[in-house]
């Protein structure tokens, strides 16, 4: 997973959009029977003129929901609508509409076709990033009713359904990859965390000692959490006995994947393992100089020096 994460989310987030704000009902002054009561200034003509800008009515809460499912729905967001707001129209004459979800976190919608979808988490994300650079700065629309507001909640869910099975204590939003998907980092109160990535509502997850080995970076592990991992792959296997206090994942080939591990105490090993995590094959750091380049973590003894006067 090699993602390189396009431009700044804010302009992708709505930056560009002018929202009006939806309509309010007008008024006009009547006598006691109802009827309009001429004012100052005014004429039929301008009466009529009165009548032709004269904005509609603002849509009740029910069309308000109505509708914002309707975008829900077209933007295959899954989301089953239970809280609606209007927040404007646009110049182009399309309607933002901010929901929340049954379950998941919730989203501003813009009336495109297709439907702009943006969801509460990554917006809230990116705000903070653009304030933390200018306090001044616009950030756009941004979700305010109650349920969208507990974010962290949010990305602990999408930790789960993603397959991690740790106990989540951090996590953010790291961008939007290449492929589209959005980028998050988790991190485990008690071993290494993940990245995860949602593309076309699936979810994937990475481990951090294989982002590391793509020169990604994960800010909630640890070097320790990487080797306890590894660690735990061992288990049952002939390198089981590696107190493991340092690790690397090398890369793969057609015979599997290849994981240095510094021993505490001992010589350091390279684990080859299969698509299953089963360990294959263990390789001693002193004789695997031909395995992707031999052990890094760990120093080879250096070959025993010939006797002087020649051979032995």
């Amino acid at each position: 997973m090699k993602a390189r994460f396009g431009a700044a989310l804010a302009a992708l987030l709505f930056s560009a959009i002018s929202i009006v704000p939806a309509a309010a009902q007008t008024t006009r002054e009547t006598d006691d029977n109802g009827r309009p009561v001429a004012t100052e200034g005014t004429s039929r003509a301008g009466a009529g003129r009165s009548r032709r800008d004269r904005q509609p009515a603002a849509p009740a809460p029910e069309q308000v929901l109505a509708a914002a499912q309707e975008q829900a729905t077209l933007g295959n967001t899954g989301c089953q609508v239970t809280e609606a707001k209007l927040l404007g129209t646009t110049a182009e004459k399309t309607s933002v509409y901010e929901m929340a979800c049954a379950a998941g976190p919730g989203y501003i919608i813009e009336s495109k076709t297709p439907p702009v979808v943006t969801d509460c988490v990554v917006l809230a994300d990116s705000a903070a990033k653009m304030r933390a650079a200018n306090p001044e700065a616009d950030v756009g629309p941004q979700c305010t009713i109650e349920a969208n507001t507990d974010t962290q909640k949010f990305l602990r869910e999408y930790a789960r359904q993603a397959g991690v099975a740790c106990t989540v204590d951090e996590a953010k939003v790291l961008g939007r990859a290449s492929d589209g998907g959005i980028t998050y980092e988790v991190g485990c109160s008690d071993t290494a965390g993940f990245w995860i990535k949602k593309l076309n509502n699936a979810w994937s997850k990475t481990p951090c000692i294989q982002v590391l080995a793509e020169n990604g970076t994960c800010a909630f592990t640890t070097p320790a959490e990487n080797a306890a991992f590894v660690k735990t792959l061992f288990a049952g296997s002939e390198a089981a006995s590696c107190d493991v206090t340092e690790a690397r994942l090398m890369g793969q080939n057609a015979n599997g994947v290849f994981y240095e591990a510094k021993c505490a105490g001992a010589d350091g090993v390279i684990a080859r393992l299969n698509a299953e995590n089963a360990v294959q094959q263990v390789y001693p750091c002193a004789t695997a100089q031909a395995i992707g380049g031999g052990c890094k973590l760990t120093t080879a003894p250096a070959a025993a020096a010939a006797p002087a006067g020649g051979r032995p």
